[in-house]
């Protein structure tokens, strides 16, 4: 898979009626500890978002409220026009199953193999026992799952097990099988924390040249800064539970970013 980043790529044009995430007045609290401050943001569809910020300034909780992994205290969050906070039962489970979350720890099934494990993205779109396992998926699922592979240049690990694979090639697992829930969103909670450099450009370029290719909206939370300006449109930048910052990649530096961790 040639992962060469083309940085000259344009963002596509974007208008008020495109919007994709909207945030509105969200706050959460654990205990007598405020996380999230009424948080206001708005992100359009095909944009590439880095959230950045300190340990503790709310980039995770924001990112979990927003799929309701978590609830929000108050406040509202509107995907693809919808207002999920205020959905319950199947109409949230479909509302989310149109978002691929990619997570820090990989949370695939070691013992299964690489196809079965992309297989599992499309249970939160047609739940059945069949995806669970390559042998018994349909001929149809078994394509669509090797063509996510494809997309991520491990369409020839679709047999090896899970635990004969690096670090760098299980999270490109775990984004195909992310795309494999056919998402109009992609969220990313540090999703190269855990591996080495080389593995983390490439990972991250993989996001980025996906976020074009397949017009799909990306948010995900950083510490690398070089990262939050090589590979989004629009760096966010979060400071106990507020957004201080909130800028196009393209008109700020990596020394500039790291005066929101004063």
């Amino acid at each position: 898979m040639n992962l060469a980043l083309n940085m000259n790529q344009a963002a596509p044009s974007i208008s008020t009626a495109e919007l994709e995430i909207e945030i509105r007045e969200i706050r959460k609290s654990y205990g007598e500890t405020p996380i999230l401050k009424g948080l206001n943001l708005e992100i359009p569809k095909g944009q590439a978002v880095a959230l950045i910020g300190s340990n503790g300034s709310g980039k995770s909780t924001l990112l979990r409220c927003t799929t309701r992994l978590i609830e929000p205290d108050s406040g509202e969050v509107i995907l693809h026009g919808q207002n999920i906070t205020k959905l319950t039962g199947a109409r949230l489970r479909e509302a989310r199953s149109k978002i691929g979350f990619v997570f820090q720890h990989h949370n695939l099934v070691p013992r299964l193999s690489v196809l079965s494990n992309v297989l599992h993205g499309a249970l939160g779109r047609k739940p059945s026992a069949r995806l669970w396992f390559q042998s018994l998926a349909t001929n149809l699922d078994r394509e669509e799952a090797m063509y996510c592979l494809e997309r991520v240049g491990l369409a020839q690990f679709a047999a090896r097990r899970v635990t004969q694979l690096s670090g760098g090639q299980s999270q490109r697992v775990a984004i195909a099988r992310a795309l494999m829930q056919r998402p109009t969103i992609i969220m990313a909670d540090e999703p190269v924390a855990s591996l080495d450099p080389q593995a983390g450009e490439e990972v991250m370029n993989l996001f980025f040249q996906l976020s074009r290719s397949e017009n799909l909206t990306l948010l995900f939370c950083t510490h690398h800064l070089e990262h939050a300006v090589d590979y989004a449109d629009r760096v966010v930048g979060l400071s106990k539970g507020t957004i201080q910052l909130d800028q196009e990649s393209s008109s700020i530096s990596v020394a500039e970013l790291r005066g929101i961790y004063d």
